[in-house]
């Protein structure tokens, strides 16, 4: 029986409902749920902290297990199982039986979210023809900010029916997303492409890429924790301002991994990558130095769409050092997402730990996290000096 492929936009389609499922909601919808799961009995204050970390854990533990898992089996059977995992997690949570069955399967949900950030790109983008590569990656991607959003508006939506709903809601929701990508996964797997590349990769520069990459992820957990908390307490406007100001930086992660996927199409990927440093860094200093409504707004919807918005850019470079050799790139881009979760999770106990022993200082974290921006800047800049030290000098 001959096998019959995905019309193009279905599998970029399929790869943007698993990155919603995966990290989107199983991610991010879990922090409007934290107030509902104290103020209900389920757990305790520490306790629901503990169980938002599990996610993390699971999600780095997910990022190694993403490439031996798909070498035993094919990436499009593996996702499809990831995606019902995440499904399966939500009904469990409806049901708290115990801490220790909370834990577990929100660790998984973080596993398999690991796993399909790791395998979900790479099996629809060399299935892809053309120049639009930089979008198709950007809309892959976009689940990441339309979860985000979705933490700002569906899940106070789905909270009025009751907290157990809840979490039959978003497991519904995310088995109606399986069922949508489950026949968009291009049947390729990591090892049926052929490896084409006639030079060594460029080590030195995938390098910049993996530092880069780890900077940005401290660069953004402190908007990404305490934002909320600095417009309703730290300038004093209140919940309601807050909330509003989450909106907006959903918008921005809406906004985000398209607008830098067709940004990088248009200009190149180091460019757009330093354009996106250079803006994260001006909204950063807006946020710091000003109280105006209009600029915060503003600034704020340039940094929500940065946490999304990064990925298909580093995605790309990381593709682009390794041309023709889809094995190596994805076993690149699985260590990128290692090195991003690592340091991530590294960087929010280290911000929780400075937060609780400032007194509650956001400008310091916030301007910490502007200085791993200049850093990540600084480090390319080196890099392109060493370059032209190191190369050899020609003579006419």
């Amino acid at each position: 029986m001959r096998r019959t492929q995905p019309h193009p936009l279905h599998a970029v389609l399929a790869g943007l409902c698993a990155s919603l499922v995966g990290i989107g909601l199983a991610r991010f919808a879990y922090t409007p749920l934290v107030p509902a799961l104290i103020d209900a009995h389920w757990f305790g204050a520490n306790e629901v902290f503990c169980l938002g970390a599990a996610n993390l854990v699971g999600y780095l533990v997910g990022a190694f297990c993403g490439r031996p898992l798909a070498r035993l089996l094919s990436a499009k059977r593996n996702l499809r199982w990831m995606m019902l995992l995440v499904a399966a997690s939500f009904f469990a949570c409806a049901i708290p039986l115990s801490i220790v069955w909370f834990f577990a399967w929100r660790f998984v949900s973080g596993l398999a979210g690991g796993v399909i950030m790791v395998l979900a790109a790479g099996a629809v983008l060399p299935y892809l023809s053309g120049a639009r590569k930089g979008l198709a990656s950007g809309a892959i991607f976009l689940g990441l900010g339309l979860g985000i959003a979705a933490s700002g508006t569906l899940v106070p939506l789905l909270l009025g029916l009751g907290l157990r709903q809840t979490w039959m809601g978003l497991g519904m929701i995310a088995l109606l997303l399986t069922a949508l990508s489950w026949s968009g996964w291009p049947s390729i797997t990591l090892t049926d492409a052929p490896i084409t590349s006639d030079k060594n990769p460029r080590t030195s520069e995938l390098g910049l890429v993996y530092v880069q990459y780890a900077l940005m992820a401290v660069a953004l957990v402190p908007t990404m924790i305490f934002l909320v908390d600095y417009i309703a307490r730290g300038i004093g406007w209140g919940t309601h301002a807050a909330a509003t100001f989450w909106v907006v930086y959903g918008l921005g992660a809406i906004v985000g991994p398209v607008a830098y996927g067709a940004l990088a199409d248009r200009i190149g990927l180091a460019a757009s990558n330093r354009t996106a440093l250079m803006g994260q860094l001006l909204a950063i200093m807006v946020l710091v130095l000003s109280s105006q409504t209009m600029f915060l707004l503003l600034a704020i919807l340039v940094i929500g769409s940065f946490p999304p918005g990064i990925v298909p850019i580093t995605f790309g470079r990381v593709q682009q050092q390794l041309t023709g050799d889809p094995v190596a790139q994805g076993a690149a881009w699985s260590r990128a997402t290692i090195i991003f979760a690592l340091f991530q999770a590294l960087a929010g106990y280290a911000y929780s730990f400075l937060f609780a022993n400032t007194h509650g200082n956001h400008v310091l974290l916030f301007c910490i996290g502007g200085a791993a921006i200049v850093l990540a800047l600084l480090s390319e800049a080196l890099w392109l000096a060493m370059q032209a030290f190191l190369r050899p000098a020609t003579f006419d």
